[in-house]
């Protein structure tokens, strides 16, 4: 069986910010065992699954990324959004836009220190939308 939810998350500022428990609060219910993939419906953000009890993770990111893929670089086209649009385009696609988490005895079956990340890489993103699909 497959269940689809959509999932609107709120705007965030630019940055990683963890979304577990907004996740799991759209879907209710988890089924006994099963797949949970979830996919980012945008060019500009991204979601992904890392550490989530230490916020220096989330800083430390920020800065790692800004540094492999600045803004303002000269040979740029794509700049009519703004100096973060495709540095955006950029960070998103080397995230990626799905994730697929196992689902065992009711619960996702993350590692102790993981969570699910909003990979926000715009200024002003807005809301994002995200599709979560249970195959159970």
């Amino acid at each position: 069986m497959i269940q689809h939810f959509d999932i609107q998350l709120s705007a965030r500022q630019r940055g990683y910010h963890i979304i577990t428990s907004e996740i799991l609060n759209a879907i209710g219910r988890l089924p006994e065992s099963g797949v949970l993939f979830l996919f980012i419906k945008h060019t500009s953000a991204a979601i992904c699954i890392n550490e989530n009890a230490d916020p220096d993770v989330l800083a430390d990111f920020e800065s790692i990324f800004n540094h492999i893929v600045p803004e303002h670089l000269p040979f740029l086209k794509h700049t009519i959004e703004g100096p973060d649009d495709m540095p955006a385009h950029i960070k998103a696609a080397m995230f990626g836009s799905s994730i697929s988490i196992p689902i065992r005895n009711g619960k996702l079956d993350l590692g102790t220190w993981q969570g699910i990340y909003l990979c926000e890489f715009r200024n002003k993103g807005g809301s994002r939308k995200l599709t979560a699909s249970i195959y159970s």
